[in-house]
């Protein structure tokens, strides 16, 4: 912001001559009157985050059996992927190339690999925050590999697979900000994603703050940018992601929430489900998930552990 009301005050002092250059504290103000991101909503109507009353990351029990649905997708020789691209280390487009990049589509085409022998059979389809979970549903996308936490009303609505990755929820601020964690909230405008379980619990831990809902994350780093936002709240990965675009900002305060993330599957495709955790189990043991995570996600630290598998069955 400081860079372009410079420009805008020396513009205007050459052009206008002996006209008295607009202060610098006007030309800053009036760059939150820019246009809202497409599809924002200012304050909109969210439940708090409900306590979980289910052991939702219980998946079922890998199997390398082919069975209804993998035959079929085997058949037709690739396996639709639904993810997004605006998710950055998850999965975003590179700016120079245009291809998708990130830990979760390298994670997609492992288990394309597993699936269908060949991991450039990924027939990537971009879906939004609240398109994923209808995506699913209906059979657009085969596999959801789009960042997804699994919750109880979502195990209720789509399947998923055994747990891939544990984030947690953190704030995003621009550095010397005064909120320091959720108890700086108040008053202050948080923006987080529609249909997410970022935004319930923005709101059950920020009741007197006012919610920017935006469609697509980052979204939110040009709200920060804009000073349409006071702070962001999302996975931790994701805020990593976004202070590597704009190392003004910075990631503050105690977790918010655990967030398990999940593969999303169509609730009666039990045999894909079972397919995508004997994929992932591969994944987890011969080292592949490790390197992927140095590969995209070692602004978060060393790599962990692996999130160990649960099964219900």
């Amino acid at each position: 912001m400081r860079t372009i009301a410079g420009v805008l005050v020396v513009v205007s002092t050459l052009v206008g001559g002996c006209a008295k250059a607009q202060p610098l504290t006007d030309v800053a103000a009036s760059l939150t009157t820019l246009p809202m991101p497409s599809g924002a909503e200012v304050a909109p109507s969210v439940s708090g985050a409900a306590v979980e009353s289910c052991d939702a990351t219980a998946s079922l029990r890998p199997s390398s059996e082919p069975e209804p649905t993998v035959d079929a997708i085997r058949r037709r020789g690739r396996v639709v992927v639904g993810i997004d691209q605006n998710s950055n280390p998850l999965s975003f487009r590179d700016p120079v190339t245009g291809e998708l990049e990130g830990f979760l589509v390298d994670l997609s085409r492992e288990i394309v690999r597993d699936l269908v022998g060949d991991p450039g059979k990924a027939d990537f389809r971009l879906v939004s925050e609240p398109d994923r979970i209808p995506a699913v549903q209906n059979k657009t996308v085969d596999i959801l590999t789009k960042a997804t936490t699994i919750t109880c009303p979502r195990a209720e609505q789509i399947a998923f697979s055994t747990v891939y990755f544990e984030g947690s929820q953190r704030l995003l601020v621009p550095r010397g900000s005064p909120v320091r964690g959720p108890a700086d909230l108040a008053g202050k405008r948080i923006c987080s994603g529609l249909a997410t379980t970022s935004i319930a619990t923005v709101a059950r831990v920020a009741p007197a703050a006012t919610i920017l809902g935006v469609p697509n994350l980052d979204d939110c780093l040009v709200a920060l940018q804009q000073g349409q936002a006071d702070a962001a709240s999302t996975d931790d990965v994701l805020l990593a992601g976004m202070v590597a675009q704009d190392p003004n900002l910075e990631i503050v305060g105690p977790p918010l929430e655990a967030e398990p993330y999940g593969i999303g599957i169509n609730k009666a495709q039990d045999d894909l489900v079972r397919a995508v955790n004997a994929s992932l189990n591969r994944i987890r043991d011969d080292g592949t998930w490790v390197v992927l995570y140095r590969k995209w996600l070692s602004a978060l630290g060393p790599p962990p552990t692996p999130p160990e598998p649960k099964y219900r069955d």
